[in-house]
């Protein structure tokens, strides 16, 4: 009997491919109708960064999704770019292109398999239920070839699940480990519930500090699905401009982006909008996942105490409480989260460099960084907020 020929194919726009045909690989577990794992595989996310130009021509992130076909039936994906840069990946290389670079190579391009501008975990080798050996081995080695065919530098894939990442490192692919602080609900029924896990002298911070942010002078609101309206987006592209501007030089996503994702995607995304008189003054934009609020981006056009801690933070938990969700996933870097609830989270990359001494450097390195990694997790683990067991306290 004949074996079935998996076909591998790369596309350079979405609109090749269906989009019921690329969420079943993406997100099988919405076709209840439910909410998918995460968004940002999803075809609806996809194309609203190539629809509206945030990714694409002049951006950097030029599309290269990959594609696996058993008997022309698409059983796997994967949303592979090639890069000219490492900006909007936020597991970052730069010192690897650096060293690449002043020893004579040339780093760039090289592809990415990733969700673009977004550090949040997920799957990142799509594969149709029952083939997932198969199609996740076949996209492995698919992407491996297509570079080194194309003789690119190297091929990055971010912010994959820990299951991923010891597929691939079994495939012969370099793991790392990186960090990030994410809020875990332990079956928490009200945001004072949370309160009372934690030390009374971290209690008693959190408190003031919402207790200040409200200082601002207005009410804080949560607009969700229907609730969101066009006029929302024009305030936040205000906030969003500045942040980007002072983080990244210029923001990742154009305006054109929140208009899509406000016609696609408005049951995907809680908007958290601090107003006064009604018109907002400051804002945070969160993804909603199965099981996970993924806090997002995040600004403002007046300064008050606090109210970036309330909006991003707090709100994020008084929301994953409210929707019983297990976890807020809150975005790259930031040690200031540990005294806020959210303890540090290993998260996992995977890595194939071209040049073998190269590589074997690289090696080197990832395993030094690993247990650094490790002993910091540990270290800022027991400096957390929450109250140690057998110890007991005055209230």
């Amino acid at each position: 009997m004949k074996q079935a020929q998996i076909e591998i194919e790369v596309l350079g726009a979405l609109s090749q491919l269906d989009a019921a045909e690329w969420d079943a690989c993406a997100c099988p577990e919405a076709a209840d109708g439910g909410a998918p794992l995460d968004p940002f595989t999803t075809h609806r996310f996809l194309a609203a960064l190539e629809d509206s130009g945030s990714v694409g021509r002049g951006t950097g992130w030029q599309p290269q999704y990959l594609t696996a076909r058993r008997d022309g039936v698409l059983i796997a994906c994967a949303p592979m770019y090639a890069k000219s840069h490492s900006q909007g990946e936020y597991i970052f290389d730069h010192n690897w292109a650096h060293a690449y670079e002043q020893a004579g190579g040339r780093y760039y391009p090289k592809l990415q398999i990733a969700a673009p501008f977004t550090p949040a975990t997920g799957r990142r080798f799509l594969v149709k239920p029952e083939f997932e050996g198969l199609g996740q081995s076949a996209l492995v080695q698919g992407a491996v070839q297509l570079a080194a065919d194309n003789r690119v530098s190297s091929l990055h894939v971010t912010f994959c699940t820990e299951d991923e990442a010891q597929m691939g490192a079994e495939m012969g692919l370099m793991a790392r480990v990186t960090q990030q602080f994410h809020w875990l609900n332990d079956g928490y029924r009200s945001f004072d519930d949370f309160l009372g896990a934690l030390s009374s002298r971290k209690r008693k911070t959190i408190r003031k500090e919402r207790a200040q942010a409200l200082g601002f002078g207005g009410e804080i609101r949560a607009y969700h699905g229907s609730d969101l309206r066009p006029e929302h987006w024009d305030a936040f592209w205000t906030f969003y401009q500045d942040t980007g501007a002072r983080k990244w030089g210029s923001p990742y996503l154009s305006r054109a982006f929140f208009d899509i994702a406000h016609d696609t995607m408005a049951d995907d995304m809680v908007l958290i909008l601090a107003e006064r008189d009604g018109i907002p003054v400051a804002g945070a934009l969160n993804f909603l996942g199965r099981e996970t609020l993924y806090g997002r981006y995040w600004g403002c056009r007046e300064h008050h105490p606090c109210l970036h801690f309330e909006l991003c933070y707090y709100q994020a938990i008084e929301q994953a409480i409210l929707r019983g969700l297990s976890r807020v996933e809150a975005g790259a870097q930031g040690e200031h989260k540990l005294a806020r609830g959210y303890l540090p989270t290993q998260t996992h990359s995977l890595h194939w460099v071209g040049d073998p001494g190269f590589a074997d450097a690289i090696a080197r390195y990832l395993e030094a960084e690993r247990g650094a990694i490790e002993e910091e997790i540990e270290i800022l683990t027991d400096y957390g907020p929450f109250r140690k067991p057998h110890v007991e306290e005055q209230q």
